[in-house]
């Protein structure tokens, strides 16, 4: 992530990656909202190529209307 150029845009793509998924409480997953400023999440388990596609063009609309955040 810190490699990448800005702005750097973050996509949580499935329930484990946002949720823990069916490991809430397991101590061994963490959540990347506690790492990062997530900027669109892709709900799912596996999340259906249609989700994919409608995050990542609602994430453009988000870029192209200037509705981003900074990167820390």
């Amino acid at each position: 992530y810190e490699q990448m150029p800005e702005p750097r845009f973050v996509i949580v793509v499935g329930a484990c990656a946002s949720s823990k998924g069916p490991f809430p409480e397991s101590y061994s997953l963490v959540r990347v909202k506690d790492y990062m400023k997530v900027d669109m999440y892709i709900a799912g388990c596996p999340p259906k190529p249609e989700a994919q596609a409608y995050g990542i063009l609602k994430l453009r609309e988000k870029i192209l209307q200037g509705e981003y955040h900074e990167s820390k």
